[in-house]
């Protein structure tokens, strides 16, 4: 019940055109339901007493409802699409806009295959529950108990005689319906895995193909894949059984009605029409169990997928913004502090991947960040915009504790060029612009020179107005690297973040975006992540970690003096034949 209440609000908006499907539906089992008690008029004040006038009067009344049925039928299908087809878009927005509140840990929790299994598969079947309910899901029931009533007015002892056999098949129905719920979840959570290699497979398919592990990804691709198929049989194998064994107790019911009824008229106590009329009425009766297969099917399924939508949008946001959260001022400094700031992923306490950093970025300043892959270099810089919350210590702008300013103004000065280097489909000039869509055209052929982009944009068969596709896969890594940098720069940040992001970059070109990058940004604050001891050497602070902890920091000069790590990390990139100006 608390499933369906929590489905209710999705459904609300589309109660107009859900009341007229049930209307429509209402009226379809008026009309299945006026059927057998005008055959049996037709047989007991027609047939058997040579009425020819009641026949073909009573033909033509059931002809007539059968044409209003046809047309009800059709309208009933019309409004339960509508309203399905209406929930299943909203649902799909409903999950995409939460995911755009997740923070970067909800990110790690859910998987690409996972959250693309509850935007499409997941969303489909339950809306396959939402229209399926407008029509056998109502119609069942009001079929049964119409059906109960009528059989009872026919012959009172006859239908109190088919009572355990009702029961009998409800019980099944319900015993079916619970098994097949946690059946449906499973599948779906192996769905889950064959979607997650599929999506791991195409993202790195250039990677499968240089490292010639086709065949080990066609291995993971079949185990995934015959997991999946392995879980499905099992379920339709279960639900097969279902259908065949409410079909035996079907035919029980007839035969002892006829055996009952047909003694009971040979007495005189019945009449052949009622007979007829009550047979119709247990068919009636009996068919809505069959069409129940069909919609615990459905319910079974739509309701586990409700339960797997359900656990994306009530996932809480590990980074949340306070209620009295203040704008960070249009004036800010941009002087970035983390003062003894802890952190864990995923909230583990085991394994801290920074411990006790302290560190003052002054505005104006290159602070550059060195280490060895996996010393914590990204966490660090992904506490600035917020990505995620320290565990212990804070992290401030100009004083401000970011857990205590509003999300779009701290990002609003922070521009960023992540390690994996990210471009959308469409033109140059709308990467660029990604970040303020707002920029003129001279300001994005400013942030693209300064990238060192402008040159060979001009050379692409359109300029800026040349379509990249998925990926950026008509570019080199050095071109997207580049214009990346040219959209962090359209966004005139006070705050400028660089996550190995010129690692495709030739040193020369490196040179030229640093300069550009000094002249451009000479106010606001940057900090440069690097395995290239090169591009560190001018920076104003450069820190060294190692295990998540800042085990040296300052000038080039200082720390060739004071670090024998940095300067061990110098030698072995530059060593001895590297002579400074």
């Amino acid at each position: 019940m608390n499933a369906i209440r929590r489905l209710l609000p999705y459904v609300k908006p589309y109660w107009r055109r859900a009341l007229v499907s049930l209307f429509l539906l209402t009226s379809l089992v008026f009309f299945d339901l006026s059927i057998p008690r005008l055959i049996q008029r037709v047989i007991d004040q027609g047939i058997l007493k040579h009425d020819t006038a009641v026949v073909l009067q009573t033909s033509l009344i059931m002809l007539s409802l059968s044409l209003a049925s046809m047309i009800f039928a059709v309208g009933n299908s019309v409004f339960s699409i509508q309203v399905g087809e209406g929930v299943a878009r909203d649902l799909r927005e409903a999950i995409f806009l939460k995911i755009q509140t997740f923070s970067f840990g909800n990110l790690d929790h859910f998987t690409t295959g996972k959250l693309m299994v509850r935007l499409s598969s997941d969303s489909a079947a339950v809306q396959r529950l939402v229209q399926i309910s407008l029509r056998v899901g109502t119609r069942a029931p009001l079929l049964m108990i119409g059906s109960l009533i009528l059989m009872i007015n026919t012959d009172r002892r006859l239908a109190l005689s088919m009572l355990p056999l009702l029961l009998i098949t409800s019980a099944i129905i319900a015993f079916f319906s619970l098994r097949m719920e946690p059946l449906f979840r499973t599948a779906q959570q192996k769905l889950d895995r064959l979607n997650t290699v599929l999506q791991e497979n195409i993202a790195g398919a250039r990677l499968v193909k240089a490292f010639g592990r086709a065949a080990h990804e066609s291995e993971r691709f079949e185990a995934a894949n015959e997991d999946f198929t392995d879980r499905t049989i099992q379920v339709m194998r279960f639900m097969s059984t279902m259908s065949p064994v409410l079909t035996i107790f079907v035919n029980i019911g007839m035969v002892a009605v006829i055996w009952a009824g047909g003694l009971q008229a040979i007495q005189g106590r019945i009449s052949v029409g009622q007979i007829v009329a009550f047979t119709n009425y247990l068919l009636t009766t009996m068919g809505p169990l069959i069409m129940m297969t069909m919609l615990s099917n459905a319910w079974s399924n739509g309701f586990a997928s409700w339960q797997r939508i359900r656990e994306v949008l009530d996932t809480i946001p590990e980074v949340q913004e306070q209620p009295h959260a203040q704008p960070l001022p249009e004036r800010v400094l941009s002087r970035v502090t983390f003062e003894n700031v802890t952190f864990h992923y995923n909230g583990s306490t085991d394994g801290s991947v920074l411990e006790g950093v302290n560190l003052v970025a002054e505005p104006g300043k290159t602070v550059a960040i060195l280490g060895a892959t996996g010393a914590g270099k990204s966490s660090l810089i992904n506490l600035i915009p917020r990505f995620y919350d320290p565990s212990a210590g804070r992290v401030t702008i100009d004083g401000m504790d970011l857990r205590s300013t509003q999300e779009d103004s701290l990002l609003a000065h922070i521009g960023i060029v992540p390690q994996d280097t990210i471009l959308f489909s469409g033109t140059v000039k709308e990467n660029i612009r990604y970040g303020r869509p707002e920029a003129s055209e001279e300001e994005v052929i400013a942030a693209a020179q300064a990238a060192q982009a402008h040159d060979f944009i001009m050379k692409l068969p359109q300029g800026y107005d040349t379509h990249i596709e998925e990926r950026g896969a008509n570019l080199s890594g050095g071109q997207k690297q580049r214009i990346a940098i040219a959209r962090a720069l359209a966004t005139r940040p006070k705050i400028l973040i660089l996550d190995d992001s010129t690692s495709s970059v030739d040193v020369e070109t490196e040179t030229k975006i640093q300069d550009a990058l000094e002249e451009r940004l000479g106010d606001s604050t940057r900090f440069v992540v690097a395995q290239r001891i090169s591009t560190v050497l001018n920076a104003d602070k450069i820190l060294v970690i190692d295990q998540g902890k800042i085990v040296a920091q300052g000038t080039h000069a200082e720390l060739m003096k004071s670090s024998p790590i940095y300067k061990e990390i110098y030698d072995s990139q530059l060593g001895d034949g590297f002579h400074e100006d």
